[in-house]
């Protein structure tokens, strides 16, 4: 009697389980904070540059022959898209996703794609850090692996207007030399007074 109360016990738990769907959802993170903004400008590296459009699409490469090798794109200037990826997240495969939880980029230049696994590689190449918060408004870290982990890190190229480099210049050569004070100094010594 017993046997047989487990028996049926253990055939409806089976049975139960099979009629519902109860494995969770393979989804990629979703942080419950506002998506940051598309990457727009030029990121550069020592293999290249990066320009995105700021639209979270287009974007405008230069990359050397060596970069491309790996990557498996054409060298030199291209046109095309990207989209960042979650990485393998089975049955789904990638899936989109905002590039601060990003694991991967795909990039597409005339009609061909490359997934590049994004990631940071530790100096003794054996490790490399990947996944939420790797990529951010002003870094995008391509890793490889070739007997060793290692990264090509594009940073964001920030430019100083010549009229604030010359401003500011002008200000420091100003107080330097006891000259009349310019611009910004005028601003707090009338404050002050």
């Amino acid at each position: 009697m017993k046997r047989a109360f487990l028996f049926l016990l253990s055939l409806f738990l089976c049975v139960g389980c099979s009629l519902f769907d109860t494995e969770p959802e393979n989804i990629p993170y979703e942080p419950n904070t506002p998506a940051p903004a598309p990457h727009n400008g030029v990121f550069v590296s020592e293999h290249g540059k990066i320009e995105f459009g700021g639209d979270g699409e287009t974007l405008r490469y230069d990359l050397d022959e060596e970069l491309s090798g790996w990557i498996g794109l054409p060298a030199g200037e291209q046109e095309g898209t990207y989209v960042f990826l979650s990485g393998d997240l089975p049955p789904h495969g990638s899936m989109p996703v905002r590039y601060d939880t990003a694991h991967e980029i795909q990039i597409t230049v005339n009609g061909q794609s490359a997934t590049i696994q994004l990631g940071i590689a530790a100096e003794d190449g054996r490790t490399a850090s990947s996944g939420v918060g790797t990529v951010t408004t002003t870094r995008i870290p391509m890793l490889f692996h070739d007997n060793e982990f290692f990264s090509v890190v594009f940073r964001k190229e920030i430019r100083y207007s010549v009229e604030h480099f010359f401003f500011t210049e002008a200000d420091r050569i100003a107080q330097r030399s006891g000259q009349q004070k310019t611009g910004c100094d005028r601003r707090q010594s009338a404050s002050a007074g």
